[in-house]
């Protein structure tokens, strides 16, 4: 990338309604406000129920972002639920970009799952069964943060986890920082 132009990253994350994909990207974002980057963050859903399929953005940037849609070649690709797996998770997704997903097959079962070049970095993480063993819940949120984190540094991890303890208070915000941090260190790359 030529370093006079201005660096954008733009993330887009699958889950179900409930699973907390847009909490997610409110946290990404807010972890990037600390370091002083310009960000956004937004859903795409309508009045669905829980448990419907749904769609979350967020774009991190040096400079003021002005594009204001929704993102359709992202750099990024986080998928909090594995059975949403399909071509449409990886549409638009950038030569050289990475996806991230929660599930216990290996990058290169993915990868081939998904029908993938080299020119994709693919990450997996069991994150269903990390965010039972330390939040007792399988709400895969901020394991895929910790995971995303680790795939692409697009914030510091204290920035994240600064966020994250603000958001969430007492025991909670420290569970959810001992689950990012141990996805931080368990992603496995393909």
């Amino acid at each position: 990338m030529d370093s006079e132009r201005p660096t954008m990253i733009e993330v887009r994350f699958h889950g179900r309604g409930g699973q907390g994909a847009w909490t997610a990207s409110l946290l990404l974002a807010h972890g990037g406000l600390k370091e002083g980057k310009h960000v956004q963050s937004f859903p795409a859903f309508g009045p669905e129920r829980a448990g419907a399929p749904i769609t979350a953005y967020t774009r991190i940037s040096d400079e003021p972002i002005d594009i204001h849609s929704g993102i359709y070649e992202p750099d990024l690709v986080v998928v909090l639920d594995p059975t949403l797996l399909g071509p449409s998770v990886v549409e638009g997704l950038k030569s050289g970009g990475k996806i991230i997903v929660n599930t216990a097959e290996s990058p290169e079962e993915i990868r081939r799952r998904l029908g993938l070049g080299e020119d994709v970095e693919v990450w997996t993480i069991d994150a269903t069964s990390l965010a039972l063993e330390v939040l007792k819940r399988p709400i895969t949120n901020t394991v895929m943060l910790g995971a995303l984190l680790k795939a692409a540094g697009i914030v510091k991890l204290e920035s994240l986890l600064e966020a994250v303890r603000e958001r969430f208070k007492g025991e909670v915000g420290e569970l959810n920082v001992k689950v990012i941090e141990a996805a931080y260190k368990e992603v496995k790359r393909g």
